[in-house]
């Protein structure tokens, strides 16, 4: 694992984490559920008519670029300094991704049935959670860093 503790707590207490764990628990969870979704979504596509009503080569778009998402918030969050550049990447794509996914749920862009729409919907509010949650751990390593911590400013560049 590439987070380190402190043994330097007081005596009863826990040690401390540094300010990366919350961004990289984050990133390693995003990436395990995106590539859950991109496992159904290429599982729907390969059906005669998918049960969400998306068009097989959109399922099937969909699914390789999440495939490689997923790699890519893995292979982030490994790194022994997250990039914060790369980061507020990950950021962005979520909230976009999650704003198609609204616009696909809310629209009559694509002839979704209505579990389709349920379920993209869904993924959108999961996307926006996950965006939100990136987020919060970046200012935390920017605060940490901020504040003078060497062992959080060495977490990120």
């Amino acid at each position: 694992m590439t987070t380190s503790t402190s043994s330097l707590a007081a005596p009863g207490r826990r040690p401390v984490r540094d300010a990366s764990w919350l961004l990289r628990t984050v990133l390693r969870t995003d990436s395990a559920s995106t590539a859950a979704f991109a496992v159904l979504m290429l599982a729907a596509a390969a059906l005669t008519t998918t049960p969400l009503g998306l068009p097989r080569g959109l399922a099937v778009m969909s699914g390789c670029g999440m495939v490689c998402g997923a790699a890519a918030f893995w292979l982030l969050a490994r790194q022994p300094v997250l990039p914060r550049r790369l980061v507020a990447g990950a950021i962005a794509l979520n909230a976009v991704c999650g704003a198609a996914f609204a616009v696909l749920a809310c629209t009559d862009l694509v002839p979704l049935t209505g579990f389709g729409r349920v379920f993209l919907g869904a993924g959108a509010v999961i996307v926006a959670v996950f965006a939100d949650l990136e987020y919060v751990g970046l200012r935390r390593i920017r605060r940490a860093a901020q504040a003078g911590s060497p062992d959080d400013r060495a977490r990120t560049a």
